[in-house]
């Protein structure tokens, strides 16, 4: 299933794509894409739906996706997850997963803008694959830990150069500003990705491709990611991992070349669907 929120910010209402790739209305079975809905439970009873019976979106074609999860509780993230985009950035190869959180005041849909922050001048790009987590999950074994996924999604974990790397203490600093991270456009349930470890991701900015990539090349793949974070914090129905990025951030490129307003973000990857973000200036910064 590709399960999905539309509608205007803060008003999303649940729904999904048939196969047709049509929105349909999924209100009357759930209050939204939430811990109830992405448990075993919820997504086994959503999945004996008949999409074919469920109303379609009028307008759908021009209708707003916001972010697929509500209510992330946390989205932890994978730095250097990737043995190429370490070497770029001149970082060794991490020996166990480099873990820091994005603040969830940054989740936004997958075709919104993306503002780059207040005095900002190196604002860069990462696609990611996100993990988005359907049960409890508490010390899980690597075995078992792909047991505890609901679905997968793509994000964009924008990110803040100056402020992650040079105003002192941790990450992040450049990982959490409004707007630094678009979910979806929908969630695919486990179901419809056999193997995580296999699907194809890039990204372009103004239609120059800067990123393309496999996760088979991840360091650390999926189940290890659930089962070692899980290790260090209690994961929640709704948490996002970002699980890395290959080589071709901004940060990396000979000389940087990072984000200014106007351009436009185009990123993707294989069956999970793309995003299209629109930069624009801070309104300090736009007078």
């Amino acid at each position: 299933m590709k399960l999905l929120r539309y509608g205007n910010p803060g008003q999303e209402r649940p729904g999904m794509l048939d196969a047709d790739g049509r929105l349909r209305d999924l209100s009357a079975f759930v209050a939204d894409i939430d811990e109830q809905a992405l448990s075993r439970h919820g997504l086994s009873q959503l999945a004996a739906l008949d999409p074919g019976s469920l109303p379609i979106v009028a307008d759908s074609d021009s209708v707003r996706l916001g972010a697929p999860v509500a209510r992330v509780s946390k989205i932890i993230c994978v730095g250097m997850n990737y043995a190429d985009h370490a070497a770029e950035t001149n970082a060794p190869v991490p020996e166990q997963p480099v873990l820091f959180m994005k603040a969830t005041t940054s989740i936004v849909g997958a075709n919104d803008d993306v503002m780059i922050p207040r005095g900002s001048v190196k604002t860069d790009w990462e696609v990611e694959l996100g993990i988005v987590i359907g049960e409890v999950t508490r010390d899980v074994s690597k075995a078992e830990a792909l047991n505890h996924v609901a679905g997968y999604l793509v994000v964009n974990d924008v990110s803040e150069r100056a402020f992650q790397l040079e105003h002192g203490g941790q990450w992040d600093k450049g990982k959490g500003c409004d707007t630094f991270g678009p979910l979806g456009p929908w969630l695919v349930t486990k179901d419809e990705v056999p193997d995580p470890q296999n699907l194809d991701l890039w990204l372009e900015v103004n239609g120059h491709r800067y990123q393309r990539g496999n996760t088979r090349t991840m360091v650390f793949g999926a189940a290890h990611l659930v089962s070692y974070i899980s290790r260090y914090m209690t994961l929640l129905p709704g948490d996002v991992i970002s699980s890395g990025t290959p080589a071709g951030v901004g940060l990396g490129l000979h000389p940087p070349t990072y984000l200014k307003p106007g351009d436009v973000m185009e990123l993707g990857i294989a069956g999970l669907g793309r995003q299209r973000q629109r930069v624009v200036a801070h309104p300090a910064d736009a007078r």
